[in-house]
Protein backbone atom coordinates (compact mmCIF):
# COMPACT_ATOMS: atom_id res chain seq x y z
CA UNK A 1 0.00 0.00 0.00
CA UNK A 2 2.98 2.50 0.91
CA UNK A 3 4.36 2.35 -2.87
CA UNK A 4 1.59 3.64 -4.42
CA UNK A 5 1.60 6.29 -2.39
CA UNK A 6 5.13 7.32 -2.42
CA UNK A 7 4.43 6.76 -6.08
CA UNK A 8 1.58 9.62 -5.79
CA UNK A 9 3.97 12.04 -4.05
CA UNK A 10 6.19 11.71 -6.51
CA UNK A 11 4.37 11.60 -9.43
CA UNK A 12 2.69 15.69 -8.32
CA UNK A 13 6.58 16.75 -7.69
CA UNK A 14 7.27 16.04 -11.06
CA UNK A 15 4.06 18.09 -12.39
CA UNK A 16 6.61 20.04 -14.34
CA UNK A 17 8.19 17.25 -16.16
CA UNK A 18 5.70 15.01 -17.85
CA UNK A 19 8.66 13.03 -19.51
CA UNK A 20 9.52 12.23 -15.46
CA UNK A 21 6.31 12.14 -14.08
CA UNK A 22 5.57 9.00 -16.76
CA UNK A 23 8.79 7.30 -15.80
CA UNK A 24 8.08 7.67 -12.29
CA UNK A 25 4.00 6.16 -12.46
CA UNK A 26 5.58 3.39 -14.63
CA UNK A 27 8.18 2.54 -12.22
CA UNK A 28 5.61 2.53 -9.07
CA UNK A 29 3.25 0.48 -10.85
CA UNK A 30 6.14 -2.04 -11.78
CA UNK A 31 7.38 -2.21 -8.28
CA UNK A 32 3.92 -2.45 -7.04
CA UNK A 33 3.64 -5.70 -8.89
CA UNK A 34 6.77 -7.11 -8.24
CA UNK A 35 6.30 -6.75 -4.70
CA UNK A 36 2.90 -8.15 -4.60
CA UNK A 37 4.81 -11.74 -6.80
CA UNK A 38 7.01 -11.52 -3.93
CA UNK A 39 4.33 -12.56 -1.53
CA UNK A 40 2.86 -15.19 -3.95
CA UNK A 41 5.37 -18.30 -3.34
CA UNK A 42 4.49 -17.89 0.40
CA UNK A 43 0.86 -17.83 -0.11
CA UNK A 44 1.12 -21.08 -2.49
CA UNK A 45 3.36 -22.80 0.17
CA UNK A 46 0.05 -22.39 2.90
CA UNK A 47 1.42 -19.21 4.63
CA UNK A 48 -1.46 -16.18 5.34
CA UNK A 49 1.47 -13.12 6.15
CA UNK A 50 -0.56 -10.89 8.67
CA UNK A 51 -0.14 -7.31 9.77
CA UNK A 52 -1.90 -5.66 12.45
CA UNK A 53 -1.37 -1.78 12.01
CA UNK A 54 -3.34 -0.32 14.74
CA UNK A 55 -6.24 -0.58 16.89
CA UNK A 56 -8.66 1.86 16.62
CA UNK A 57 -10.57 0.52 20.01
CA UNK A 58 -9.87 -2.63 21.85
CA UNK A 59 -10.75 -5.69 19.63
CA UNK A 60 -10.88 -3.32 16.84
CA UNK A 61 -7.85 -3.74 14.16
CA UNK A 62 -6.78 -2.28 11.00
CA UNK A 63 -5.61 -5.62 9.93
CA UNK A 64 -4.41 -7.21 7.01
CA UNK A 65 -3.88 -10.85 5.47
CA UNK A 66 -2.80 -12.20 2.53
CA UNK A 67 -5.05 -15.14 1.49
CA UNK A 68 -5.29 -16.69 -1.84
CA UNK A 69 -8.47 -14.73 -2.92
CA UNK A 70 -7.03 -11.33 -1.81
CA UNK A 71 -3.34 -12.37 -3.90
CA UNK A 72 -5.48 -13.29 -6.91
CA UNK A 73 -7.33 -10.27 -6.58
CA UNK A 74 -4.04 -8.50 -5.99
CA UNK A 75 -1.70 -9.55 -8.79
CA UNK A 76 -4.82 -8.65 -11.62
CA UNK A 77 -4.80 -5.26 -10.32
CA UNK A 78 -1.26 -4.48 -9.98
CA UNK A 79 -0.87 -5.77 -12.92
CA UNK A 80 -3.17 -4.72 -14.88
CA UNK A 81 -1.84 -0.87 -13.23
CA UNK A 82 1.20 -1.40 -15.67
CA UNK A 83 -0.67 -1.92 -18.68
CA UNK A 84 -3.42 1.05 -17.97
CA UNK A 85 -0.06 2.85 -17.38
CA UNK A 86 1.44 2.78 -20.30
CA UNK A 87 -2.09 2.93 -22.30
CA UNK A 88 -2.55 6.60 -20.40
CA UNK A 89 0.65 7.90 -21.51
CA UNK A 90 -0.82 7.51 -24.97
CA UNK A 91 -3.94 8.20 -24.66
CA UNK A 92 -3.69 11.12 -21.81
CA UNK A 93 -1.47 13.17 -24.49
CA UNK A 94 -2.98 11.98 -27.75
CA UNK A 95 -6.23 13.32 -26.29
CA UNK A 96 -4.50 16.48 -24.99
CA UNK A 97 -6.20 16.20 -21.50
CA UNK A 98 -5.47 18.82 -19.13
CA UNK A 99 -5.37 18.01 -15.30
CA UNK A 100 -3.00 14.99 -16.39
CA UNK A 101 -0.58 14.79 -13.19
CA UNK A 102 -3.54 15.03 -11.02
CA UNK A 103 -4.86 12.36 -13.00
CA UNK A 104 -1.97 9.62 -12.40
CA UNK A 105 -1.93 11.32 -8.90
CA UNK A 106 -5.17 9.97 -7.87
CA UNK A 107 -4.60 7.05 -9.77
CA UNK A 108 -1.80 5.91 -7.45
CA UNK A 109 -4.11 6.67 -4.05
CA UNK A 110 -6.80 4.45 -5.76
CA UNK A 111 -4.09 1.60 -6.22
CA UNK A 112 -3.24 2.27 -2.72
CA UNK A 113 -6.32 1.86 -1.84
CA UNK A 114 -6.95 -1.37 -3.49
CA UNK A 115 -3.98 -3.27 -2.36
CA UNK A 116 -5.83 -2.46 1.26
CA UNK A 117 -9.19 -4.33 0.57
CA UNK A 118 -7.19 -6.98 -1.15
CA UNK A 119 -5.40 -7.87 1.53
CA UNK A 120 -7.67 -6.66 4.22
CA UNK A 121 -7.83 -8.71 7.66
CA UNK A 122 -11.25 -8.16 9.04
CA UNK A 123 -14.24 -6.09 8.18
CA UNK A 124 -13.29 -2.98 9.42
CA UNK A 125 -10.42 -2.70 7.28
CA UNK A 126 -12.13 -4.09 3.94
CA UNK A 127 -14.96 -1.02 4.48
CA UNK A 128 -12.18 1.17 5.24
CA UNK A 129 -9.93 1.08 2.13
CA UNK A 130 -13.31 0.38 0.55
CA UNK A 131 -14.34 3.74 1.64
CA UNK A 132 -11.20 5.53 0.36
CA UNK A 133 -11.11 3.76 -2.98
CA UNK A 134 -14.45 5.97 -3.84
CA UNK A 135 -13.31 9.19 -2.68
CA UNK A 136 -10.04 8.49 -4.89
CA UNK A 137 -11.28 7.76 -7.69
CA UNK A 138 -14.25 10.49 -8.17
CA UNK A 139 -11.43 13.17 -8.81
CA UNK A 140 -10.79 10.91 -11.63
CA UNK A 141 -14.53 10.78 -12.62
CA UNK A 142 -15.32 13.98 -12.88
CA UNK A 143 -11.64 14.56 -14.35
CA UNK A 144 -13.01 17.01 -17.51
CA UNK A 145 -14.86 19.39 -15.17
CA UNK A 146 -17.88 20.01 -17.12
CA UNK A 147 -21.27 20.07 -16.29
CA UNK A 148 -21.84 16.32 -17.37
CA UNK A 149 -18.72 15.19 -15.39
CA UNK A 150 -19.98 16.72 -12.55
CA UNK A 151 -23.16 15.32 -12.53
CA UNK A 152 -21.82 12.19 -13.05
CA UNK A 153 -19.42 12.39 -9.85
CA UNK A 154 -22.63 13.05 -8.28
CA UNK A 155 -24.17 10.13 -8.85
CA UNK A 156 -20.82 7.70 -8.52
CA UNK A 157 -20.33 9.31 -5.13
CA UNK A 158 -23.91 9.32 -4.11
CA UNK A 159 -24.52 5.84 -4.94
CA UNK A 160 -21.69 4.80 -3.48
CA UNK A 161 -21.66 6.30 0.07
CA UNK A 162 -25.08 6.47 0.66
CA UNK A 163 -25.07 2.27 -0.56
CA UNK A 164 -21.91 1.74 1.80
CA UNK A 165 -22.92 3.71 4.34
CA UNK A 166 -26.72 2.87 4.89
CA UNK A 167 -26.01 -0.56 4.02
CA UNK A 168 -22.55 -2.15 4.12
CA UNK A 169 -21.56 -0.60 7.47
CA UNK A 170 -25.13 -1.10 8.97
CA UNK A 171 -24.53 -4.71 7.86
CA UNK A 172 -20.71 -4.94 9.71
CA UNK A 173 -22.09 -3.47 12.54
CA UNK A 174 -25.00 -5.97 12.48
CA UNK A 175 -22.31 -8.77 12.03
CA UNK A 176 -19.86 -7.42 14.72
CA UNK A 177 -22.89 -7.43 17.72
CA UNK A 178 -24.04 -10.61 17.19
CA UNK A 179 -20.86 -12.71 16.69
CA UNK A 180 -18.61 -10.32 18.58
CA UNK A 181 -15.89 -10.29 15.73
CA UNK A 182 -14.52 -8.83 12.32
CA UNK A 183 -11.98 -11.09 11.46
CA UNK A 184 -12.54 -13.42 8.05
CA UNK A 185 -12.50 -16.89 8.85
CA UNK A 186 -12.57 -19.94 6.45
CA UNK A 187 -15.59 -21.64 7.12
CA UNK A 188 -17.75 -18.06 8.07
CA UNK A 189 -17.88 -16.45 11.10
CA UNK A 190 -21.73 -17.00 11.90
CA UNK A 191 -22.26 -19.96 12.68
CA UNK A 192 -25.46 -20.40 14.66
CA UNK A 193 -25.62 -17.15 15.64
CA UNK A 194 -27.66 -16.23 12.38
CA UNK A 195 -30.26 -18.05 10.92
CA UNK A 196 -33.11 -18.23 8.59
CA UNK A 197 -34.68 -14.99 7.41
CA UNK A 198 -31.98 -13.07 9.83
CA UNK A 199 -29.16 -14.34 7.31
CA UNK A 200 -31.45 -13.15 4.08
CA UNK A 201 -31.66 -10.01 5.80
CA UNK A 202 -27.82 -10.07 6.76
CA UNK A 203 -27.22 -10.69 2.70
CA UNK A 204 -29.29 -8.56 1.52
CA UNK A 205 -27.44 -5.42 3.34
CA UNK A 206 -24.09 -6.95 2.22
CA UNK A 207 -24.73 -7.62 -1.69
CA UNK A 208 -26.70 -4.07 -1.85
CA UNK A 209 -24.11 -2.54 0.43
CA UNK A 210 -21.51 -2.91 -2.20
CA UNK A 211 -22.69 -0.77 -4.71
CA UNK A 212 -19.72 -1.28 -6.41
CA UNK A 213 -20.40 -4.92 -7.52
CA UNK A 214 -23.02 -2.89 -9.54
CA UNK A 215 -26.13 -5.25 -8.59
CA UNK A 216 -29.23 -4.60 -9.87
CA UNK A 217 -31.07 -1.78 -8.96
CA UNK A 218 -27.76 -0.61 -7.76
CA UNK A 219 -25.89 0.08 -11.14
CA UNK A 220 -27.05 3.80 -12.26
CA UNK A 221 -23.24 4.89 -10.98
CA UNK A 222 -21.55 3.21 -13.51
CA UNK A 223 -22.77 3.79 -16.96
CA UNK A 224 -23.00 7.20 -15.42
CA UNK A 225 -19.33 7.26 -15.22
CA UNK A 226 -18.38 6.34 -18.99
CA UNK A 227 -18.21 10.26 -19.36
CA UNK A 228 -14.46 10.20 -17.73
CA UNK A 229 -11.31 9.89 -19.90
CA UNK A 230 -10.95 5.97 -21.13
CA UNK A 231 -8.39 5.18 -18.82
CA UNK A 232 -10.79 5.70 -16.33
CA UNK A 233 -12.56 3.61 -17.58
CA UNK A 234 -10.15 0.82 -17.61
CA UNK A 235 -9.83 1.25 -13.62
CA UNK A 236 -13.47 1.60 -13.22
CA UNK A 237 -14.11 -2.06 -14.87
CA UNK A 238 -11.06 -4.07 -14.85
CA UNK A 239 -8.48 -2.57 -12.63
CA UNK A 240 -10.18 -2.05 -9.52
CA UNK A 241 -13.58 -0.55 -9.08
CA UNK A 242 -16.26 -3.01 -9.94
CA UNK A 243 -13.61 -5.83 -9.26
CA UNK A 244 -13.52 -4.84 -5.53
CA UNK A 245 -17.19 -4.80 -5.50
CA UNK A 246 -16.99 -8.38 -6.41
CA UNK A 247 -14.15 -9.41 -4.37
CA UNK A 248 -16.00 -8.13 -1.56
CA UNK A 249 -18.67 -9.96 -2.50
CA UNK A 250 -17.23 -13.39 -2.82
CA UNK A 251 -14.81 -12.82 0.26
CA UNK A 252 -17.78 -11.71 2.36
CA UNK A 253 -19.74 -14.74 0.98
CA UNK A 254 -16.83 -17.10 1.73
CA UNK A 255 -15.48 -15.79 5.31
CA UNK A 256 -18.31 -14.21 7.05
CA UNK A 257 -21.47 -16.62 5.83
CA UNK A 258 -19.33 -19.47 4.84
CA UNK A 259 -20.81 -21.40 1.52
CA UNK A 260 -21.78 -24.28 3.84
CA UNK A 261 -24.28 -22.50 5.77
CA UNK A 262 -25.45 -20.79 2.88
CA UNK A 263 -25.82 -23.56 0.86
CA UNK A 264 -28.07 -24.20 3.40
CA UNK A 265 -30.27 -21.42 3.73
CA UNK A 266 -32.86 -21.09 1.94
CA UNK A 267 -33.71 -17.60 2.54
CA UNK A 268 -30.07 -16.74 0.93
CA UNK A 269 -31.85 -18.24 -2.61
CA UNK A 270 -33.31 -14.53 -3.99
CA UNK A 271 -29.54 -13.72 -4.47
CA UNK A 272 -29.49 -16.53 -7.44
CA UNK A 273 -32.36 -14.79 -9.02
CA UNK A 274 -31.46 -11.01 -8.90
CA UNK A 275 -28.01 -12.22 -9.91
CA UNK A 276 -29.85 -13.91 -13.11
CA UNK A 277 -32.45 -10.71 -13.66
CA UNK A 278 -29.20 -8.35 -13.81
CA UNK A 279 -27.10 -10.99 -15.82
CA UNK A 280 -29.83 -11.07 -18.76
CA UNK A 281 -31.03 -7.57 -18.04
CA UNK A 282 -27.96 -5.44 -18.49
CA UNK A 283 -27.23 -7.52 -21.45
CA UNK A 284 -30.48 -6.59 -23.06
CA UNK A 285 -30.15 -3.00 -22.03
CA UNK A 286 -26.41 -3.41 -23.71
CA UNK A 287 -27.65 -4.34 -26.90
CA UNK A 288 -29.97 -0.92 -27.09
CA UNK A 289 -26.32 1.12 -27.04
CA UNK A 290 -25.09 3.19 -29.72
CA UNK A 291 -22.34 4.81 -27.18
CA UNK A 292 -19.32 2.20 -27.15
CA UNK A 293 -18.71 3.04 -23.71
CA UNK A 294 -21.89 2.72 -22.68
CA UNK A 295 -22.82 -0.78 -24.19
CA UNK A 296 -19.79 -1.70 -22.77
CA UNK A 297 -20.35 -0.14 -19.40
CA UNK A 298 -24.16 -2.52 -19.49
CA UNK A 299 -21.81 -5.55 -20.33
CA UNK A 300 -19.71 -5.19 -16.68
CA UNK A 301 -22.79 -4.72 -15.24
CA UNK A 302 -23.97 -8.10 -16.45
CA UNK A 303 -20.40 -9.85 -16.32
CA UNK A 304 -20.36 -8.68 -12.84
CA UNK A 305 -23.13 -10.54 -11.39
CA UNK A 306 -22.05 -13.93 -13.12
CA UNK A 307 -19.00 -13.20 -10.37
CA UNK A 308 -22.16 -12.95 -7.55
CA UNK A 309 -24.33 -16.04 -9.32
CA UNK A 310 -21.38 -18.04 -8.98
CA UNK A 311 -20.31 -17.22 -5.00
CA UNK A 312 -24.04 -17.18 -4.62
CA UNK A 313 -24.42 -20.81 -5.98
CA UNK A 314 -22.34 -21.57 -2.68
CA UNK A 315 -20.06 -24.78 -3.67
CA UNK A 316 -16.79 -24.61 -4.79
CA UNK A 317 -17.07 -24.86 -7.88
CA UNK A 318 -18.66 -21.59 -8.16
CA UNK A 319 -16.03 -19.86 -5.79
CA UNK A 320 -13.62 -21.42 -8.26
CA UNK A 321 -15.66 -19.67 -11.48
CA UNK A 322 -16.47 -16.70 -9.99
CA UNK A 323 -12.83 -15.94 -8.70
CA UNK A 324 -11.62 -16.74 -11.89
CA UNK A 325 -13.69 -14.71 -14.14
CA UNK A 326 -12.74 -11.58 -11.89
CA UNK A 327 -9.24 -12.38 -13.47
CA UNK A 328 -10.60 -13.47 -17.28
CA UNK A 329 -13.15 -10.40 -17.42
CA UNK A 330 -10.79 -8.08 -16.34
CA UNK A 331 -7.98 -9.00 -19.04
CA UNK A 332 -10.87 -8.89 -21.43
CA UNK A 333 -12.73 -6.25 -20.41
CA UNK A 334 -9.83 -3.84 -20.41
CA UNK A 335 -9.06 -4.89 -23.94
CA UNK A 336 -12.50 -3.55 -24.88
CA UNK A 337 -12.29 -0.44 -23.15
CA UNK A 338 -8.21 0.30 -24.25
CA UNK A 339 -9.88 -0.46 -28.19
CA UNK A 340 -12.80 2.38 -27.15
CA UNK A 341 -10.41 4.91 -26.40
CA UNK A 342 -7.79 3.90 -29.00
CA UNK A 343 -10.96 4.83 -31.93
CA UNK A 344 -11.73 7.85 -30.28
CA UNK A 345 -7.88 9.30 -30.17
CA UNK A 346 -7.60 8.24 -33.90
CA UNK A 347 -10.88 9.18 -35.21
CA UNK A 348 -13.00 11.04 -32.67
CA UNK A 349 -15.65 8.19 -33.39
CA UNK A 350 -17.85 6.95 -29.86
CA UNK A 351 -20.75 5.90 -31.67
CA UNK A 352 -21.10 2.06 -33.18
CA UNK A 353 -23.25 3.82 -36.02
CA UNK A 354 -20.68 5.95 -36.91
CA UNK A 355 -17.84 3.08 -37.48
CA UNK A 356 -18.75 1.05 -40.29
CA UNK A 357 -15.48 0.09 -42.55
CA UNK A 358 -13.54 1.34 -39.42
CA UNK A 359 -11.81 -1.74 -38.92
CA UNK A 360 -10.05 -1.43 -42.76
CA UNK A 361 -8.28 1.87 -41.40
CA UNK A 362 -7.53 0.38 -37.86
CA UNK A 363 -7.21 -3.43 -38.72
CA UNK A 364 -5.09 -3.87 -35.06
CA UNK A 365 -7.25 -2.51 -32.78
CA UNK A 366 -10.38 -3.86 -33.92
CA UNK A 367 -8.36 -7.48 -34.57
CA UNK A 368 -7.97 -6.41 -30.46
CA UNK A 369 -11.40 -5.62 -29.56
CA UNK A 370 -12.31 -8.95 -31.56
CA UNK A 371 -10.09 -10.88 -28.42
CA UNK A 372 -10.87 -9.10 -25.93
CA UNK A 373 -14.72 -9.91 -26.97
CA UNK A 374 -14.23 -13.98 -27.50
CA UNK A 375 -12.48 -13.73 -24.52
CA UNK A 376 -15.86 -11.72 -22.79
CA UNK A 377 -18.00 -14.27 -25.03
CA UNK A 378 -16.13 -17.29 -23.66
CA UNK A 379 -15.15 -18.93 -26.90
CA UNK A 380 -11.93 -20.94 -26.56
CA UNK A 381 -8.36 -20.52 -26.59
CA UNK A 382 -9.48 -17.41 -24.37
CA UNK A 383 -9.00 -16.84 -20.77
CA UNK A 384 -12.76 -16.49 -20.56
CA UNK A 385 -13.98 -19.91 -21.65
CA UNK A 386 -12.46 -21.68 -18.25
CA UNK A 387 -14.46 -19.41 -16.18
CA UNK A 388 -17.96 -19.55 -17.57
CA UNK A 389 -17.18 -23.87 -17.79
CA UNK A 390 -16.60 -23.47 -14.10
CA UNK A 391 -19.86 -21.54 -13.50
CA UNK A 392 -21.68 -23.78 -15.48
CA UNK A 393 -20.60 -27.08 -13.79
CA UNK A 394 -21.35 -24.85 -10.15
CA UNK A 395 -24.66 -24.77 -11.63
CA UNK A 396 -25.13 -28.43 -12.66
CA UNK A 397 -23.75 -29.02 -9.49
CA UNK A 398 -25.80 -27.23 -7.47
CA UNK A 399 -28.97 -28.90 -9.50
CA UNK A 400 -29.72 -25.37 -10.97
CA UNK A 401 -30.25 -26.26 -14.87
CA UNK A 402 -32.03 -23.07 -15.10
CA UNK A 403 -29.01 -20.69 -14.52
CA UNK A 404 -27.63 -22.96 -16.60
CA UNK A 405 -29.65 -21.33 -19.09
CA UNK A 406 -29.45 -17.90 -18.06
CA UNK A 407 -25.47 -18.22 -18.45
CA UNK A 408 -25.50 -19.93 -22.36
CA UNK A 409 -28.43 -17.34 -23.07
CA UNK A 410 -25.64 -14.25 -21.77
CA UNK A 411 -23.85 -15.32 -23.84
CA UNK A 412 -25.36 -15.48 -26.76
CA UNK A 413 -26.29 -12.65 -26.04
CA UNK A 414 -22.53 -10.82 -25.52
CA UNK A 415 -21.71 -12.15 -29.24
CA UNK A 416 -25.40 -9.97 -29.88
CA UNK A 417 -23.67 -7.09 -28.44
CA UNK A 418 -20.23 -6.94 -29.06
CA UNK A 419 -19.85 -9.02 -32.58
CA UNK A 420 -21.82 -5.90 -34.47
CA UNK A 421 -18.62 -3.62 -34.22
CA UNK A 422 -15.84 -5.78 -35.59
CA UNK A 423 -18.81 -6.88 -38.66
CA UNK A 424 -19.05 -3.26 -38.84
CA UNK A 425 -15.67 -2.28 -38.87
CA UNK A 426 -14.50 -5.22 -41.40
CA UNK A 427 -17.40 -5.80 -43.74
CA UNK A 428 -19.35 -2.42 -43.93
CA UNK A 429 -19.12 0.37 -46.14
CA UNK A 430 -17.75 3.35 -45.02
CA UNK A 431 -20.25 6.29 -44.73
CA UNK A 432 -17.15 8.67 -45.11
CA UNK A 433 -13.62 8.85 -45.86
CA UNK A 434 -11.29 8.36 -43.03
CA UNK A 435 -8.65 9.40 -45.11
CA UNK A 436 -9.59 13.02 -46.88
CA UNK A 437 -8.18 14.72 -44.08
CA UNK A 438 -4.78 13.25 -43.39
CA UNK A 439 -1.95 15.09 -45.32
CA UNK A 440 0.96 12.97 -46.68
CA UNK A 441 3.69 12.23 -43.91
CA UNK A 442 2.88 8.41 -44.47
CA UNK A 443 5.13 6.21 -42.63
CA UNK A 444 5.62 8.41 -40.03
CA UNK A 445 4.79 7.69 -36.18
CA UNK A 446 3.43 10.29 -34.18
CA UNK A 447 3.99 9.02 -30.56
CA UNK A 448 1.31 11.47 -28.96
CA UNK A 449 -1.01 11.66 -32.33
CA UNK A 450 -0.88 8.38 -33.83
CA UNK A 451 0.40 5.73 -36.56
CA UNK A 452 0.07 6.62 -39.78
CA UNK A 453 1.45 4.39 -42.82
CA UNK A 454 -0.37 4.52 -45.98
CA UNK A 455 -4.26 4.01 -45.63
CA UNK A 456 -3.70 2.95 -41.87
CA UNK A 457 -4.44 5.26 -39.28
CA UNK A 458 -3.65 3.85 -36.01
CA UNK A 459 -3.88 4.95 -31.91
CA UNK A 460 -0.38 6.20 -30.39
CA UNK A 461 1.91 3.13 -30.18
CA UNK A 462 1.60 3.31 -26.00
CA UNK A 463 -2.10 2.35 -26.34
CA UNK A 464 -1.15 -0.07 -29.29
CA UNK A 465 1.86 -1.89 -26.98
CA UNK A 466 -1.01 -1.60 -23.61
CA UNK A 467 -3.64 -3.58 -25.94
CA UNK A 468 -0.93 -5.86 -27.15
CA UNK A 469 -0.43 -6.58 -23.36
CA UNK A 470 -3.71 -7.68 -22.47
CA UNK A 471 -4.85 -9.25 -25.34
CA UNK A 472 -1.58 -11.52 -24.96
CA UNK A 473 -3.14 -11.92 -21.29
CA UNK A 474 -6.57 -12.89 -22.51
CA UNK A 475 -4.77 -15.88 -24.56
CA UNK A 476 -2.29 -16.69 -21.98
CA UNK A 477 -5.11 -16.89 -19.17
CA UNK A 478 -6.25 -20.23 -21.16
CA UNK A 479 -3.19 -21.67 -20.83
CA UNK A 480 -2.70 -20.99 -17.54
CA UNK A 481 -5.77 -21.60 -15.83
CA UNK A 482 -4.45 -24.17 -14.09
CA UNK A 483 -2.52 -21.52 -11.82
CA UNK A 484 -5.59 -20.04 -11.20
CA UNK A 485 -7.48 -23.11 -10.10
CA UNK A 486 -4.29 -23.86 -7.76
CA UNK A 487 -4.47 -20.40 -5.66
CA UNK A 488 -8.13 -20.33 -5.09
CA UNK A 489 -8.47 -23.72 -4.29
CA UNK A 490 -7.89 -23.30 -0.76
CA UNK A 491 -10.71 -20.87 -0.72
CA UNK A 492 -12.69 -23.11 -2.56
CA UNK A 493 -12.39 -25.94 0.06
CA UNK A 494 -10.68 -27.87 -2.05
CA UNK A 495 -7.79 -29.90 -0.99
CA UNK A 496 -4.74 -31.55 -2.67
Amino acid sequence: MIIPLVGAALIALCDRWPDLRETVTIVTAGLLFGTVVMILPSVLAGGRPELALLEMLPGLQLKFTVEPLGMMFALVASGLWIATSIYSFGYMRGNDEHNQTRFYVFFAIALSSTMGVAFSGNLLTLFVCYEVLTLSTYPLVTHHGNEDSMKAGRTYLGILISSSIGLFLLAILWTWNVTGTMDFKPGGILGDRFNGLMTGVLLALYMFGIGKAALMPIHRWLPAAMVAPTPVSALLHAVAVVKTGVFCVVKIIVYVFGIDKLRMTPEGDWLLYVAGFTILTASIIALRQDNLKRRLAYSTVSQLSYIILGAALANSLGIIGGGMHIAMHAFGKITLFFCAGAILVASHKTEISEMDGLGKVMPITFIFFLIGSLSVIGLPPLGGSWSKWYLMLAAAEAGQVKFMFVFMLSSLLNIAYLMPLVARGFFSQAKEDFHHHEGGHHGKVNFWNGVRFGNIREAPPFCLLAMTITSVGCILLFFYADKIYRLLAPVAGIQG
